[in-house]
């Protein structure tokens, strides 16, 4: 029996969400093609039908992932918004979910141990993002600051085991790029 193309699209799709939530949560090195696959309940041989290699997968998550963020983060921004926006990544909820969240802060170590396509793909969706704050913050370097920031904080709450000491910094790095989004721009 042949499948439609549509149904190969729609494996696709569930195969990208699914390695997305996977590497998010638990890394992308962690997880063989087979359990992938198994994920969404295909063999693993089914896996080369939609992508040459696990690297050209990770590929396509991080180019998906990252325009999603973009989307998320970037359009239509003022500085209102933009606070709002940092308020939500800046959250427990956040920390705590990392599958439904932000890829740079889950594979940002992983992104920068791939090959120079894949960080070049990472690359093209940071520097929108960048820019795009770069309007509203009317500032090139603020803006690189407060991405680098909000990423790093993200990460140093991930690793501690203390909810409260979590809780504390995030509120400090939100309190601080607050002061930095308020205060005079040079």
């Amino acid at each position: 029996m042949r499948y439609s193309v549509n149904h190969k699209l729609e494996t696709k799709e569930k195969l990208l969400e699914s390695s997305a939530v996977s590497a998010k949560k638990s890394g992308f090195s962690t997880v063989g093609v087979d359990g992938l696959m198994k994920a969404i309940g295909l063999s693993g041989g089914a896996f080369y039908s939609h992508f040459s290699s696990k690297d050209e997968l990770f590929a396509s998550i991080v180019e998906r992932e990252l325009s999603q963020s973009l989307e998320r983060l970037g359009a239509d921004q003022n500085r209102d918004r933009l606070k709002r926006c940092l308020k939500h990544y800046l959250s427990m909820a956040h920390v705590e979910h990392p599958e439904s969240g932000c890829a740079l802060p889950a594979l940002g170590a992983e992104i920068a141990r791939s090959d120079v396509m894949i960080r070049q793909k990472a690359e093209n969706w940071i520097c929108r993002l960048q820019k795009s704050w770069a309007q509203v913050l009317e500032s090139d370097s603020l803006a690189w600051a407060i991405l680098s920031q909000c990423i790093g904080a993200l990460v140093v709450a991930r690793m501690l085991a203390t909810p409260d000491i979590q809780c504390a910094v995030l509120k400090s790095s939100y309190d601080e790029i607050g002061r930095q989004i308020a205060g005079p721009r040079t």
